[in-house]
């Protein structure tokens, strides 16, 4: 369902041309959304409970593997009329402003908050403004809707389990913006995640974060989109799916790896200035990682997408190495995360939770500059510097089942390797590098 969106996404970034570029720079992000990494939690999977509370139970967990940013799937009610398997998409929204009952009430909601901001850890939670469930409150309005020429309530693409909002509507608009508002000045939430962000005309998103700014300055607003006049206004952030592509097409099909490069390169000159991108591998309209890129490919395409700019994802699962949560039908059903999955791979939260803070404790390694780097081996390897400062840091990934040995273009002097584990240690120095299959180095420059 999602998939067909993304494509559609993608399409209107790709087809503008590099020319097509505005000197208008983004929007300046809030610096714990810069320096952060957002952790997605898909709540009645996330815990045994399948709750609210089960997530605020395990928020020490989620603070020692250093995430900042808790991102919340829908917890509104889930529609029941069309809707796709036995629970029903989270993503086809009954009431805006209710909770699932199955997660909780309004009050678990505050408490989570509450719990988290202790933390210093911020909640965003998802917004579907794009359509509803078919039985959705706002059905009362018709008027609020798309209509074919017959006249009755369509829906958009192929998503046959919602309803498209028409946001030609100036009631609706303002229905929408109210909602927004009531959700931040109720809950002291810190941002949202916008799903379909690109379905919604951009000039009311402009509008909503002028609204929303005034409620709360400094929020987060996440869109579900790659589409550059987002992030010029409206949004903080928005999604790397061309990159993402990328790693696919270089991992599964044997693309080569200087495509991370070129792809991130023409990513920048499309969007405005200083535009910030989530780096994504994992999520719910995945299968997952690890199913796609192997567990070692999976640990690689993580470690390089930590190291990048950008905002790196982590969903709920990844860190230990969970391959049940794959796309449909995971969203519709009862499945729970697999977590007992760590006893197999003890070392990928200890990963996860050192590449965190190493990327938390070092500014170059948040929003510094990108020198890409070229190695004996550009079809198979991907290599870069991360400078801020005096800090610099320099990666070489392995994308590839092949090992590597060969010689990164570095001068050989004043780096130490860092201990990270999974890492593919080696006690040849730079410019010398070797990688075993999907494997990864990171190396910093010592002070002279």
């Amino acid at each position: 369902m999602r998939l067909n969106r993304r494509f559609a996404a993608f399409f209107v970034v790709t087809s503008m041309g590099l020319g097509a570029a505005a000197p208008i720079p983004a929007r300046s992000s809030p610096e714990w959304l810069k320096s952060g990494v957002i952790y997605q939690i898909f709540t009645r999977s996330f815990s045994q409970e399948g709750t609210l509370n089960g997530v605020t139970g395990r928020l020490d967990e989620l603070h020692n593997l250093g995430v900042n940013i808790l991102w919340l799937m829908p917890i509104h009610p889930p529609g029941q009329v069309k809707k796709k398997g036995t629970l029903g998409s989270s993503y086809a929204v009954r009431d805006y402003y209710a909770i699932d009952a199955g997660l909780g009430v309004k009050d678990d909601l505050r408490r989570l908050v509450r719990e988290a901001h202790k933390r210093q850890m911020k909640i965003v939670i998802d917004i579907v403004a794009n359509h509803t469930a078919w039985d959705s409150v706002m059905m009362a309005h018709p008027e609020f809707y798309k209509k074919d020429k017959q006249g009755q309530i369509t829906f958009p693409y192929d998503w046959t389990d919602v309803a498209a909002l028409d946001y030609s509507n100036p009631k609706l608009r303002r229905y929408m913006m109210d909602m927004f508002i009531y959700w931040i000045k109720e809950f002291d939430l810190d941002g949202y995640r916008c799903d379909a962000a690109a379905e919604v005309p951009t000039d009311f998103w402009d509008q909503a974060r002028k609204e929303l700014d005034a409620v709360k300055p400094n929020i987060m607003m996440l869109a579900e989109a790659s589409k550059p006049e987002l992030l010029r206004n409206a949004f903080d952030i928005d999604y790397a799916w061309p990159l993402l592509s990328t790693l696919n097409d270089v991992v599964m099909n044997g693309e080569s790896a200087s495509a991370v490069r070129n792809t991130v390169e023409q990513q920048r000159a499309l969007f405005p200035s200083g535009a910030l991108h989530m780096r994504v591998s994992d999520d719910h309209d995945e299968l997952r990682a690890v199913t796609r890129y192997g567990f070692p490919g999976a640990i690689a395409v993580s470690a390089l997408i930590s190291t990048l700019d950008g905002v790196p994802l982590i969903y709920n699962g990844m860190e230990v190495g969970d391959d049940t949560q794959s796309r449909d039908p995971a969203l519709f059903e009862e499945q729970r995360i697999f977590w007992q999955a760590a006893l197999w791979h003890p070392d990928y939260p200890k990963f996860y939770a050192a590449i965190d803070a190493l990327r938390r404790q070092h500014p170059a390694l948040q929003q510094g500059q990108t020198i890409w780097l070229h190695n004996s081996n550009e079809q198979h390897v991907v290599s870069f510097e991360r400078r801020a400062g005096t800090e610099e840091f320099l990666i070489a990934v392995n994308l590839s089942n092949t090992p590597f040995r060969g010689t990164v273009e570095a001068d050989g002097q004043n780096w130490k390797e860092v201990d990270l584990p999974l890492a593919a240690h080696a006690s040849a120095a730079l410019p010398f590098v070797a990688l075993e299959a999907f494997g990864f180095r990171v190396f910093q420059r010592e002070a002279k």
